[in-house]
């Protein structure tokens, strides 16, 4: 799976009237820009002091292709040394397209500068017959594989973080709560731009009202994205971590979450119900910031002070 060095952004689709073939076709084009050469100038550059990499994870009935972001060396050989790296298991956002490529440039800087290992899940996107239970089961069987064989990735599972963006938050939400349920002890949590709820009431919020088609088109995206991640015999329930039974005891969590957003409210909404319980929850809201602004350092001037405060946030957790 390496990357394109020149590539060109196909036009947005009517979502509306999209076709599986369709479908299939636009996000082979999105997703090859998107791990571009040309695609740099919008999703920023990685930092040079972290080496990637593609590696598949053998899990059960699947080879899962994952992104490996790891420091390099320095100039004493201290980071070849390194056997007990914080691990970060990181989820991009797309939903239905996506790949763990359009975010280097900040899992880039998170492996070089906490320093840790960063493990991006390149997990089965949406479409007709992948629902979204089988993203999230990727995203659990990775962190659990990682964890497992800590030793081999060279990490320190006592100093473990899930890190979403989007569609991804949500695959990371449900990961914690997981990972509580089976005695896997998480450090922390990130949760950027998250989708928290996609059952019926996905759309009753303010922001999605107020920013259904401004600055972007997300209303038509959303819905086809509801379309292809909950078919009707499943309980959508079940993976929308606003609507969990019990919040409690989970690990610490941040959600960043831009203001100019549809899905604005979930993030809020998600914060607020993690701090009832009393889970420590930190909201950070970033005014005028676009969905999907971490991503978009070229465009979004915001998306370098949020990656900042995730670096901080995420050193603070995962001291010794």
């Amino acid at each position: 799976m390496g990357e394109t060095t020149t590539a060109t952004r196909p036009p947005e689709p009517d979502f509306s009237a999209m076709t599986t073939e369709e479908l299939l076709a636009y996000r082979d084009a999105e997703n090859r820009f998107r791990a571009s050469g040309a695609a740099r100038a919008i999703l920023g550059e990685p930092h040079p002091g972290a080496a990637i990499d593609w590696q598949e994870i053998a899990l059960p009935g699947r080879d899962l292709p994952v992104r490996v972001y790891r420091p390099t060396p320095t100039g004493d050989g201290e980071a070849t040394a390194r056997t007990d790296l914080p691990l970060v298991v990181h989820v991009h956002g797309g939903g239905f397209v996506g790949t763990a490529a359009q975010c280097d440039w900040t899992n880039s800087h998170l492996a070089a500068r906490l320093p840790a290992l960063v493990v991006s899940v390149e997990h089965r996107l949406l479409a007709s017959g992948s629902p979204l239970a089988n993203a999230v089961e990727d995203g659990w069987d990775v962190l659990e594989h990682v964890v497992r064989h800590a030793a081999r990735w060279g990490v320190d599972p006592a100093r473990t973080a899930v890190f979403g963006e989007s569609c991804g938050a949500l695959i990371s939400a449900l990961t914690a709560i997981r990972a509580r349920e089976v005695g896997l002890e998480l450090t922390a949590q990130v949760l950027v731009n998250p989708v928290t709820d996609v059952t019926r009431t996905m759309f009753d919020y303010a922001s999605m009202a107020e920013y259904a088609y401004s600055p972007t088109r997300a209303l038509p995206l959303l819905r086809f994205f509801r379309q292809l991640d909950v078919p009707p015999e499943y309980d959508a329930r079940a993976v929308s971590p606003l609507y969990a039974d019990d919040l409690s005891g989970l690990a610490a969590a941040l959600v960043v979450v831009p203001t100019q957003d549809a899905v604005a409210d979930h993030g809020r909404r998600f914060a607020d119900r993690l701090r009832t319980v009393g889970t420590p929850v930190q909201l950070s809201e970033y005014p005028g910031a676009k969905h999907a602004f971490l991503t978009l350092p070229g465009v979004e001037p915001q998306a370098e002070a949020a990656q900042t405060e995730i670096l901080q946030f995420l050193r603070t957790a995962l001291a010794r």
